[in-house]
């Protein structure tokens, strides 16, 4: 087990590719605080059958008293924050189009969301992390932002203002011992995904050198690496996962 005696909090666990992670890092010994706007008791009873230890919050990351509430609540019952994984975002339900038409309030909210929800819980754990002298903040982006994928502009700039975030903050914050790294998935087959219908990610399999879809647990292995001391010299960086649909 890389993460025993570790405490791990994950945005968007409730539900797929999040609850993903929090499975696999529970696996591996970590206690999982699963944040989500969702319920995540779902989670937690999964993480709790296989003998993890979890806790379920209700969690807005565009709200600076939930992230910070949250965070308390994890110093309360685990005593540490060891990992966060910055993986709540919007996707699947945005509209897709001409970035004329992108309603002015879904522009706000995704932006709100996938790059506000980064600053705001990586603000909320840094007090923690440096108090501890390391840490580990791994954010969520995407292969839509080093492909310049059109008809998603809300969502494509959000996730390529992840990458910049990532590598500004592991240079801010390097000196605390905190590492800051990103993954940038291929488009996944989550609940969320499969509401375009089932061959929504055909044409991403077809740019692929693996020509399969991708699900959640595809991605876990580069959580675990960048979460655990296996990185420990890493900072700054991003995994791209994708079946090698980009070469980054």
């Amino acid at each position: 087990m890389k993460l025993q005696g570790k405490v791990a909090i994950v945005t968007g666990a409730a539900r797929g590719i999040g609850r993903a992670f929090a499975e696999r890092l529970a696996e591996e010994g970590a206690s999982v605080v699963v944040a989500d706007v969702l319920d995540g008791q779902d989670t937690v009873k999964a993480i709790e059958s296989q003998g993890g230890q979890a806790l379920a919050l209700r969690v807005d990351v565009s709200k600076a008293e939930d992230t910070e509430a949250a965070v308390k609540s994890t110093i309360e019952r685990f005593g540490r924050i060891d990992v966060l994984v910055n993986n709540a975002g919007l996707f699947a339900n945005l509209t897709r189009g001409s970035f004329v038409d992108i309603p002015l309030a879904e522009w706000d909210l995704t932006m709100s969301v996938n790059l506000r929800g980064l600053f705001l819980c990586s603000r909320a754990v840094y007090p923690y992390m440096k108090d501890q002298g390391e840490g580990s903040i791994i954010n969520i982006s995407s292969g839509t932002a080093l492909k310049g994928t059109p008809n998603l502009l809300h969502y494509v700039t959000s996730k390529g203002g992840v990458i910049s975030f990532t590598r500004a903050l592991a240079k801010e914050i390097g000196e605390s011992g905190i590492r800051v790294n990103g993954i940038a998935p291929g488009i996944t087959r989550s609940e969320g995904m499969l509401n375009w219908g089932e061959n929504a990610d055909a044409g991403t399999v077809a740019s692929r050198v693996f020509k399969r879809s991708m699900v959640p647990d595809d991605l876990t292995g580069a959580l675990i690496f960048l979460a655990s001391d296996d990185s420990r010299m890493m900072t700054g960086q991003l995994l791209v996962v994708d079946g090698g649909a980009v070469f980054h």
